[in-house]
């Protein structure tokens, strides 16, 4: 394993990798630890926060960018910034299955299939791992 490409990536880049991670990790704490208790909320709150981080960080980073600054992956940080919106609206109006249904997509499309994508060939973590 190899972390120079990180430590030579861009501050937005490191942000984004960073909170990425804790998201990963917290989010699967959460998935698996009792519903509806006081520290399900008080967790929920920082994956939400962190969640919004990932997202807004990453249109700081356009390795990618085909026309313009940005690309179609940056489409993947709008609809998470949306769904976590939608899913704070939903746990406070008492819609706990709207919550929990986007709280999974979340956590499957931004995190595990978003994620799958920084693996692949040429992207960061492919090289970090030493086969990109």
């Amino acid at each position: 394993m190899n972390f120079d490409p990180i430590w030579a990536a861009s501050p937005a880049v490191k942000i984004h990798l960073a909170f990425a991670l804790v998201a990963f990790m917290l989010g699967a704490i959460q998935l698996w630890r009792p519903k509806g208790t006081p520290a399900h909320k008080a967790l929920g709150r920082s994956w939400m926060v962190l969640m919004l981080v990932v997202a807004i960080s990453s249109f700081w980073i356009t390795g990618l960018a085909g026309v313009g600054r940005f690309s179609v992956i940056h489409i993947l940080s709008v609809v998470t910034i949306l769904g976590v919106i939608g899913a704070v609206v939903a746990a406070r109006a008492g819609r706990i299955r709207s919550h929990r249904n986007a709280v999974l997509g979340l956590y499957a499309g931004a995190i595990i299939g978003a994620g799958a994508g920084a693996f692949v060939p040429g992207r960061l973590l492919s090289h970090v791992f030493g086969y990109g």
